[in-house]
């Protein structure tokens, strides 16, 4: 498959699939943020379907849906384009622009200092 590519609202609802593990039209339609008709919903997920990124099942009447693609894979991929388009590359100009831009919390921090540690650690 593909380096996953989703639109804002498709990424919307993968977003609400990835939280909900499985769900309906209507699930997914009274999870948005936006007042969209159900075949306007419906429509995106079948366009998500045809693309190879969500499968669904029968459940009585209705389907449910369900991601195929990851978090992590979308992320990763997301990320990747990200770095090469904005930051040409550079990770440590992401990072100071994340850091910097965030507010993050000095747990967070912490944390976020923790990983690149056991980064250095491991030689990676």
């Amino acid at each position: 498959m593909d380096e996953p590519v989703f639109t804002p609202r498709e990424l919307d609802v993968m977003s609400i699939l990835w939280r909900l593990g499985t769900a309906t039209v209507s699930d997914v339609r009274d999870g948005l943020d936006d007042d969209l008709a159900y075949t306007s919903v419906l429509s995106a997920l079948q366009t998500l379907e045809e693309k190879g990124y969500v499968a669904h099942e029968s459940a009585g009447r209705a389907y449910r849906y369900y991601a195929v693609v990851t978090q992590d894979a979308a992320g990763e991929g997301a990320l990747n384009r990200i770095l090469d388009k904005i930051f040409h590359g550079s990770a440590e100009s992401l990072l100071a622009q994340l850091v910097s831009e965030r507010g993050l919390s000095v747990d967070e921090l912490k944390r976020m200092r923790r990983m690149l540690d056991q980064q250095l650690k491991e030689g990676s």
